[in-house]
């Protein structure tokens, strides 16, 4: 005879202080790993729960999703053969000392980012890696079992390169892997770890780098591996103008016609950066749905440009927000790209046109339509239970009036609590399972030992 299976849980995170969903001035209920009830203010829940999380000193928001990342370069934060370079000359610069990365130091890598991550109030964290030196076969089987092992909901894309200096690419021939191999571990990354099922822990998406290191072969084949298994495709196009050259020079088109001849052009993709695009690419991509990720944190300190968020948005594209490399941001928190992403959209637009629940939205809903998810993103029933509570004790806060605003303007940095499918993963500031001295001292050194220039 079978065991009845145990009721999920009712827990009422109550009364907050400011809540980032219509009716839910009360707070929410969550049952098991998702969202079953908004409360309205000076109301109860309309069943019984068996525990209540007093939440009057917390700003409530859905939890953020990041969906551009590079894990791997939390180890070569403000390297100085990278410090003050644009991206080409950065990327070159450090692709002479990526190829000694190690699976060690990479799975302390994706812990510590997994971590800051988390810390920040991110709940989905995407991450694009793209490196694959010698030894470095397992990244992704790597990048799951450290997701698992922490809580988090990870959305994880098996990056390529495979055109290396050489053959007219940008790194060198130590990292890149021949198109037959990538495919292959595509297939077998998809068939072992994808879930394209709603309240998915672990998604897989195939990302071949960007126009200028990998081969058109690559780009289409990986196109119709994405059709047959369901999942997402995402690339680096339109950060620079050099990128722009490059694909003239190259292949004698501009970065979007490059996408559409490669079968790209479709609500199957999204981009990170998406800076350069004229404004019949910006109509062109909109009408396609294809996703862009904002990094507006990495694309001021490579001085990139500004992503067109708001035409892009209008023409029909989802918008969402990534922190980019930690080599080119030089964190990994989220929230502060929120504020990045404000601050910069309002050197391109009227102070009107572009608020706080603005860039509060593209780091939710916005990123998880960049994903293909509708049960995330929001906070309402049905949605899965991905939360980020903040509060405002610090004296940075002091003297707000409005907390949603409080968290965009005056600079939220670390969530107090994150909920992930239901269950706390931070609490009081500190991630559960992780001892953050014991990583940091461990990725220091292996940070020093193997990238250091002393």
């Amino acid at each position: 005879m079978m065991e009845a299976s145990a009721t999920p849980r009712r827990l009422w995170i109550r009364d907050p202080l400011a809540i980032l969903a219509e009716g839910a001035g009360g707070g929410i209920v969550v049952e098991g790993t998702r969202i079953v009830e908004r409360v309205a203010a000076g109301a109860r829940p309309v069943a019984p729960v068996d525990e209540t999380f007093d939440a009057g000193r917390h700003v409530v928001i859905p939890g953020l999703v990041n969906t551009h990342h590079h894990f791997f370069q939390t180890l070569t934060r403000a390297h100085p053969i990278a410090i003050n370079k644009p991206l080409f000359p950065w990327l070159k610069a450090l692709s002479t000392i990526w190829p000694r990365l190690t699976p060690e130091a990479f799975r302390l890598a994706s812990r510590l980012a997994y971590t800051e991550l988390l810390l920040s109030g991110c709940t989905t964290a995407g991450d694009h890696h793209y490196l694959f030196p010698k030894g470095l076969e397992a990244s992704v089987d790597i990048q799951v079992e450290e997701a698992r092992a922490i809580g988090i909901r990870a959305f994880v894309t098996r990056g390529s390169m495979s055109l290396s200096e050489k053959d007219g690419g940008l790194p060198p021939e130590t990292l890149v892997q021949d198109d037959d191999t990538i495919l292959a571990d595509s297939e077998r990354v998809l068939s072992l770890f994808h879930d394209p099922k709603p309240g998915a822990m672990v998604q897989i998406g195939l990302a071949p780098c960007s126009p200028f290191n990998v081969t058109k072969r690559l780009m289409h084949e990986s196109a119709r591996l994405a059709e047959r298994h369901d999942c997402r495709l995402h690339t680096h196009l339109g950060e620079t103008l050099d990128e722009n050259a490059y694909c003239l020079e190259m292949y004698g088109q501009r970065p979007v016609d490059y996408l559409e001849e490669v079968g790209w052009m479709s609500a199957r993709t999204w981009l990170a950066h998406g800076i350069h695009f004229n404004d019949d690419e910006v109509r062109r991509l909109g009408a396609a749905g294809v996703g862009v990720c904002h990094c507006p944190t990495s694309n001021m300190v490579l001085a990139s440009g500004r992503c067109r968020t708001c035409e892009l948005e209008a023409a029909g594209s989802p918008v969402g927000l990534g922190v980019d490399g930690s080599a080119s941001n030089d964190n990994s928190n989220l929230i502060e790209s929120v504020r990045h992403a404000l601050m910069l959209a309002r050197l391109s637009y009227r102070a009107e046109d572009v608020s706080h629940l603005d860039a509060l939205r593209w780091a939710t809903e916005g990123s998880a339509r960049c994903l293909g998810r509708d049960d995330i993103g929001r906070i309402e029933p049905g949605r899965e239970a991905d939360l980020a509570l903040f509060t405002l004790d610090e004296l940075r806060f002091s003297g707000a009036h409005d907390p949603l605003a409080a968290l965009v303007l005056c600079g939220a940095h670390r969530a107090d609590r994150v909920m992930v499918a239901g269950s706390w993963r931070v609490i009081d500031g500190a991630p559960i399972g992780v001892d953050t001295g014991d990583l940091r001292e461990a990725h220091t050194r292996l940070a020093r030992e193997l990238f250091g220039t002393l």
